[in-house]
């Protein structure tokens, strides 16, 4: 454990008591809940985030886990060359992705959370971080990793089960990758770029259901802004789609209510609809996956990364079904 007695000098705080809580700690201090959490990126990216919290409270959206400042005015405690943050600890319910309420608050508070984005000058020594324009070039990268990894797995002389059953299904998940190119680049992706561009939003980027805190007031909070960056609102408002449709077995109605609750507080214009369409129909997590496996980049048993790849192939005619469902519905948006 990190040395208590610096936390408390560095962030001018007393710690009653710490727990560890899901990869951070909860700490008791004589100024409130706080989550102490390791950071695994620079001060720079750091200072992005930071400024990025500190610009939705100013415009008008204060439900984030602010950051506490150190007595050198820096949102952050280096200790022993480890970066770590202190955070307001917001207490309340994780957002539950089958309850239909909370997946329309979700949606609402999302919008919210965009419109409160814009105008975001980042730090002047931070580190800008940005997709904005890339994903023509990510898609396109990402499907040639598709077949490289069947190459690892295919000369693999141990082959395990994942190996198996991914050479049996990348081509259905690289079809699928080749189709979400096709329409982005029939899009106005790079328009919607510039625009975004112009107005200085940003995205959260890993907007999910243990990032979205329900408290005791029934406000929905947003927390762990880690991953946000430069990015089209189309991308967090597709990402959510799929936590939430892959948790109600690719149900239209889901990816309605997101729209249509979205659209409640923030209209979504009809070139954007192209844009989320591509989003939806690029095998992101089928890639990640496969990109954890062959590449170790998580320790999990092997059992595990193959329980996950068959969960996902099961899902394949209920997704299908879905596509064409969207398409269908929201063909007077030309995707």
């Amino acid at each position: 454990m990190m040395r208590e007695f610096e936390i408390e000098r560095q962030f001018n705080v007393k710690i009653e008591n710490i727990k560890p809580s899901r990869g951070v700690y909860l700490l008791k201090t004589d100024k409130g809940m706080k989550c102490l959490k390791k950071i695994n990126y620079g001060t720079q990216k750091l200072l992005f985030v930071y400024g990025a919290k500190e610009h939705l409270i100013k415009n008008g959206f204060p439900h984030v886990d602010k950051y506490s400042i150190n007595i050198e005015g820096n949102p952050y405690a280096i200790i022993n060359e480890d970066i770590y943050t202190l955070s307001e600890w917001i207490k309340g319910r994780e957002c539950d992705f089958k309850n239909r309420e909370d997946v329309i608050n979700a949606a609402k508070c999302l919008a919210n959370m965009h419109i409160a984005s814009k105008g975001y000058e980042p730090p002047e020594n931070s580190k800008l971080k940005t997709d904005l324009g890339r994903w023509h070039h990510l898609m396109e990268k990402r499907v040639k990793a598709l077949d490289k990894m069947k190459d690892m797995g295919r000369k693999k002389n141990n082959k395990g089960n994942f190996d198996l059953n991914y050479m049996k299904a990348v081509k259905f998940y690289k079809d699928f990758g080749k189709k979400a190119i096709e329409v982005l680049q029939d899009s106005k992706y790079d328009e919607l770029c510039s625009i975004t561009e112009g107005e200085k939003g940003f995205c959260h980027h890993d907007f999910t259901y243990h990032n979205i805190v329900v408290d005791e007031d029934d406000t929905f909070n947003v927390i762990d802004f880690d991953y946000c960056k430069r990015e089209l609102r189309s991308y967090d408002i597709s990402s959510f789609m799929i936590k939430v449709l892959k948790r109600s077995n690719w149900n239209i109605e889901n990816a309605r209510l997101i729209i249509d609750s979205y659209n409640e507080v923030s209209p979504i214009k009809e070139e954007e609809y192209k844009v989320i369409y591509a989003f939806l129909l690029f095998p992101q997590r089928f890639w990640r996956l496969a990109n954890r496996y062959y590449y170790n980049e998580v320790n999990w048993p092997t059992n595990t990364f193959n329980k996950k790849l068959e969960e996902l192939i099961a899902e394949q005619e209920k997704y299908i079904d879905f596509i064409e469902k969207f398409k269908e519905i929201y063909s007077e948006k030309n995707i």
